[in-house]
């Protein structure tokens, strides 16, 4: 497999996870371009509130829930219609399984930054 393509099948790898209330969602994680797109559908000031992005990261990762596709969002109001639909459910089944793995030995190490900085 060359580069290009190595990047694009993990960029397009998904992922199935079941939420506490039996919902199946599938899901992948967000490359660079997914989080450009989902800065400019925050907008200039959700951009900037980590707290918000936080979560709407997560919704942004959904791809299908219980087999019925989401397509990725492209406004601050169509975000929050996946975080409705989610619920708390949905998005602690959606957090707990982009977590790094722990079993991986560099995941949260320094990385190379100063002392109680984040990696």
């Amino acid at each position: 497999m060359t580069p290009s393509q190595t990047i694009i099948h993990e960029a397009t790898r998904t992922f199935a996870v079941t939420d506490t209330k039996g919902r199946s969602l599938l899901l992948r994680r967000l490359t660079a371009l997914d989080t450009l797109r989902l800065f400019k559908a925050a907008g200039p000031e959700l951009a900037q509130n980590e707290a918000w992005l936080g979560m709407a990261g997560l919704a942004f990762s959904v791809v299908e829930i219980s087999g019925v596709p989401i397509p990725a969002p492209k406004s601050e109001a169509q975000i929050e219609g996946i975080i409705e639909r989610l619920g708390d459910e949905g998005l602690a089944a959606i957090a707990s399984a982009l977590k790094p793995n722990e079993a991986d030995p560099t995941a949260g190490s320094d990385v190379g930054n100063s002392l109680g900085t984040p990696s």
